[in-house]
This record gives structure tokens, C-alpha cells and sequence, in this order.
């Protein structure tokens, strides 16, 4: 029996491949960049499958490229954005993402930048290395306290959760804003539902934790930076757009806020650059699922996507469950 034939748009940890393989003929993008255009629509023509990542552009155009035999895109995030559900729906293409794997790996990513950014880790790793270091002084990179402090979540699902959870360690009072109120994340945490306003001005840590979509798109821009405390500092794990990046520079080099640690990007893989020479700003390059657990798990959840697909079953993390059937 004809083995289904399967596109990989990158390169992914070697348990999932081996997964992958075993079951199905393969081909992987060799190289460690994000495909062209013209190379992506080439290269998914006439696959049974295509395992892609939150890079990939995929859209109207994608589908129809790769032909009415494609059963399933399985993204390799847990985001997905990239992907035009709706067109794939219409082409009968079903669509799955790796949600809950990365729940901790990002929420323990969201506290590095918080812990980084409050005690300036980077500018002290930095003063040191530099050879500036002659000895303690009791104004040496002055940071911030963090327990007992007023935590602000925007945004509480899986990941949200799982980071406000985090803070009873650390003893800190949560605000909390969403769309409906959460009782089970206000059992879990203890966190109050509040506006967003009243958020922004009483947080001296906002984490957000919200997908893109055209309500959150700049969900924090000017005026909400005009809210915060100058004392306060920003964290964005979600996606890069969520955030108006010309609008964080002049927060930051205003003193409208005391500093931020990012790890998504409106444009990515752009910077704003005036983003880079902001030292109370902690920039990390969309690692928050890079552990090499997690990374395999994302892949062998993916994988596992494409062969029910392919054996008839519904992909255990399906989006658009109608199509299938």
C-alpha cells in the first residue's frame, strides 16, 4: 500500500521525524530558513499532508496549490494565526495546532523575562563581562522587588493560567482581564476580574496572554502606556502584534515604564530598531517553547495529527472539526 506523502516546511526534533517516517514518505525542508513563497507553493503541490510552522504564510493561494487530496496543514504552534482557517475549511482541509504541550515551557519563559527585566540580569551579565565590575556598591543595577507585588494578566487561558499560578510562590496580589470572568482561574490564583484600565494603573508586573486576532491587534499601544506606573514593567509572550512596538520605544526611553521583556515581535523577524537600544528592555528571540522536551513534544503531537488524518480518524487537536467526515 502507497505510503501518504507528506511535507515538512522545517526541519524538527528527530523523535518526530523518525514518528513521521515510519509511517508515511517524507520530504523536509533542508535548510534552516523559512521558505519562499514561490518555494512553499511549489512545494506543497499534490501532498497528501504538510506539516508547517507559524512562519508559514498559509493561505487561500497555499490550499489550492497543494490540491483536493490534501487531507490536513498540522502547524507546529499552538497559535494559529498564520494559517486561514476559513479557506481551508472551504478547500475540506483540515487544520491542527499543539495546544496545553508548551502551557509550562511559555509561562516559565513569561517569568525569566519578569525576573530578567526587574533585576536587570542582562545589563548586570553585561557590566561584568565588560570588565566594569570593582566591586559591590549599594547603587550597583538597582532593580525591582517582585514579591508582594501587584501582578496584571491580560489574557487567561492555558498559558495565562499556568503563569498566574506561578506567582502564589512569590505571594503576589493578581488582577486579572478577560473577555468573561475565569471562576477557575480565580480559584486557582486568587486573581480579580478587573477592567483594563484599573489593571494598567494598579500592576507593577502586566503579562499578556492573548491571541491575535483584530480586537487584540496593539491591545497595548499609547494610551495604555500613558495607564501604567512608571515603575511598571511589560511582558509579552503572545504574539508580537499585541503590542505597538513604536509605541513601547517611547515608553521606554520616556520613563513612562520602568522596562519590558519581549519575546515576540510585531514584525518578526524584524526589530523595531530603536527597540535594540533600549538596555531596560530584555529581547529574546521567540523562545519561550524552546526546550528540547517540549520542541519534541510540539513535534510528535503534529505528527500524530497527520497519521489519523491519514488513517480516517479526527486529529486529536483538530480546529475545524467539520471538515472531517
Amino acid at each position: 500500500m502507497k505510503k501518504p506523502n507528506v511535507y515538512v516546511t522545517r526541519m524538527l526534533p528527530q523523535p518526530a521525524i523518525d514518528l513521521l517516517q515510519e509511517h508515511c514518505d517524507i520530504e523536509i525542508n533542508p535548510d534552516d530558513r523559512v521558505l519562499e513563497r514561490a518555494e512553499l507553493l511549489a512545494k506543497v503541490r499534490g501532498r497528501d499532508a504538510v506539516l508547517c510552522l507559524l512562519t508559514d504564510t498559509i493561505d487561500e493561494e497555499v490550499f489550492a496549490a497543494a490540491g483536493p487530496q490534501c487531507k490536513i496543514f498540522a502547524n507546529y504552534a499552538v497559535g494559529f494565526n498564520n494559517i486561514d482557517v476559513a479557506a481551508a475549511t472551504r478547500h475540506k482541509i483540515m487544520v491542527s495546532n499543539t495546544p496545553d504541550v508548551l502551557t509550562d515551557a511559555t509561562a516559565d519563559l513569561a517569568w525569566t523575562l519578569l525576573f530578567a527585566t526587574a533585576r536587570r540580569v542582562v545589563e548586570a551579565d553585561k557590566y561584568l563581562r565588560d570588565g566594569k565590575y570593582k566591586g559591590w556598591g549599594p547603587m550597583l543595577l538597582l532593580g525591582l522587588d517582585i514579591t508582594g507585588k501587584t501582578l496584571g494578566v491580560i489574557g487567561t487561558g492555558r498559558i495565562g493560567g499556568n503563569f498566574a499560578a506561578k506567582a502564589k510562590g512569590f505571594k503576589m496580589k493578581i488582577l486579572y482581564n478577560d473577555i468573561q470572568p475565569n471562576p477557575a482561574f480565580e480559584a486557582e490564583t486568587g486573581g480579580v476580574l478587573v477592567d483594563k484600565e484599573t489593571l494598567l494603573k494598579e500592576a507593577d508586573f502586566v503579562s499578556v496572554h492573548v491571541p491575535l486576532m483584530p480586537s487584540t491587534h496593539h491591545l497595548i499601544s499609547t494610551n495604555e502606556f500613558k495607564l501604567m506606573k512608571k515603575s511598571a514593567v511589560l511582558i509579552n509572550t503572545s504574539r508580537g502584534p499585541v503590542v505597538d512596538e513604536k509605541a513601547l520605544v517611547k515608553a521606554l526611553k520616556s520613563g513612562e515604564i520602568w522596562g519590558a521583556g519581549l519575546d515576540v515581535y510585531e514584525n518578526e523577524p524584524a526589530v523595531e530598531p530603536e527597540l535594540l537600544e533600549c538596555e531596560n528592555a530584555v529581547l529574546l528571540p521567540h523562545v519561550a517553547s524552546g526546550t528540547i522536551e517540549t520542541r519534541t513534544n510540539m513535534g510528535l503531537i503534529a505528527v500524530r495529527n497527520i497519521l489519523a488524518a491519514m488513517n480516517g480518524e479526527v486529529p486529536p487537536t483538530v480546529i475545524n472539526k467539520e471538515v472531517w467526515g
